[in-house]
């Protein structure tokens, strides 16, 4: 790797939880280089050596700057090994940054407080975000989905809404449509990039259990329509034929958590792979 005047560079976080936190270390510092230009990509839940393996021969290939939250000695270790023997420059969170970067581009870092205007700017895009997921949850206008960053699709009990609004928390606008047989789909839908569509599903029987405690909620029998097993595979076979009219992906949201589900839909939608201005 060129150790000069290098004008484009990646940055790979990698974390075992969520990401978040190196993901705006490597903002800040990417903010205080404004004529280089960084490409972030950002891998979560990395939880097995497998995939941590995979993830630095992808990062080998960019001769990438890494920036980690991992909690196993092993897999830092495993890191730190990797890194050395391939000349890349790691970060553990305790490193100086901005020297390595001067380093690598032959420029200096600006010294000024724009990083906090940028995350100022950040706090109201969020805030503009989830005020967007409100208003264009459950169907609502689907004429305004133009105007989202990811489309959620699924029947009930597949976890649009809270979708939702935690990838608002992330600065995403996102807007979903519940899947019913009997309502025809809003022709909007196969006129959006359908690389800004997700598909969602769950087992059959995770659904038809959060159905009858809903019912219970409401006084009503758990042996309605709307819980029976018939009802539940008719709308999630729907769902399917929708999904492969679209070509879009999909994903089983049964035994993951939000935060694991958001995640996967940034990565299949490519969002921490690309140049998002920061």
């Amino acid at each position: 790797m060129d150790q000069n005047n290098q004008s484009k560079l990646h940055f790979f976080i990698i974390s075992d939880s969520i990401g978040e936190t190196a993901l705006k270390v490597a903002k800040a510092v990417a903010y205080q280089f404004p004529d280089v230009h960084i490409l972030l990509h950002k891998y979560a839940f990395v939880s097995t050596e497998s995939r941590l393996q995979e993830v630095l021969e992808e990062a080998k290939n960019y001769q990438a700057l890494v920036f980690l939250t991992l909690t196993k000695n092993d897999q830092v270790n495993l890191v730190e090994k990797f890194c050395t023997k391939n000349e890349l420059h790691f970060f553990n969170l305790s490193q100086p940054f901005t020297q390595v970067i001067s380093q690598l581009t032959g420029k200096k870092p600006s010294q000024t407080v724009g990083a906090q205007h940028e995350l100022n700017d950040e706090y109201f895009e969020r805030i503009n975000a989830m005020e967007f997921a409100m208003k264009y949850d459950d169907g609502k206008d689907p004429k305004k989905f133009m105007e989202a960053d990811i489309i959620l699709l699924g029947v009930s009990r597949t976890s649009k809404t809270p979708l939702s609004m935690y990838l608002a928390t992330m600065g995403y606008r996102v807007a979903n449509l519940p899947l019913i047989p009997e309502n025809e789909l809003p022709e909007i839908i196969f006129e959006i990039d359908p690389n800004k569509i997700i598909g969602l599903t769950n087992d059959l029987n995770v659904i038809q259990k959060f159905r009858q405690s809903r019912m219970l909620e409401f006084g009503l029998s758990k042996n309605a329509t709307y819980a029976s097993e018939d009802r539940i595979v008719e709308e999630l076979n729907y769902a399917d034929q929708v999904y492969r009219k679209l070509n879009c992906p999909v994903i089983n949201v049964a035994d993951r958590s939000i935060e694991e589900t958001a995640h996967i839909i940034i990565e299949l939608l490519n969002f921490s792979n690309i140049d998002d201005n920061l």
